[in-house]
């Protein structure tokens, strides 16, 4: 698979990379307050100020400039979205066949509630981490 993906976007170009997952813990889990946390999904401030906070640590990534700039808002904006609007689930729903109404998990009741909240966790990382991946390496 790393191979194929080597070929796609060249060997000299890595998609993710250890500064951008870096990046990504310290914005979504260190710098992310109780109330950001509890709030975002609810309140449209609280999703907008850890998406700033978040993208800020992309700074020393994406350095300074008119691109980094447009790649410093290609980070900030779908993490609001995705945070604000909890996408994840309705990747995790489309992933399972999409039956029944969309619940809080993306996952259906017979899931156990800590399985379906950690798979929700995942996914939702794997989202930001592949929206990081993709700006910044339109970046490069």
């Amino acid at each position: 698979m790393s191979e194929l993906l080597y070929s796609f976007i060249g060997a000299d170009q890595m998609f993710v990379t250890a500064d951008q997952i870096l990046a990504h813990l310290v914005g979504d889990f260190l710098l992310q307050s109780h109330w950001m946390a509890t709030e975002k999904t609810r309140n449209s401030l609280a999703a907008a100020t850890h998406a700033l906070v978040y993208a800020c640590c992309f700074i020393p990534i994406t350095g300074l400039g008119p691109a980094a700039a447009w790649a410093w808002l290609g980070i900030l904006i779908p993490h609001f979205f995705i945070d604000r609007f909890r996408l994840a689930r309705f990747v995790v729903w489309a992933k399972n066949g999409a039956r029944g109404p969309v619940t809080a998990t993306g996952y259906t009741d017979d899931v156990p509630a800590w399985l379906s909240v950690w798979l929700l966790i995942v996914a939702d990382n794997t989202l930001h981490l592949l929206t990081n991946g993709l700006v910044l390496w339109r970046l490069a």
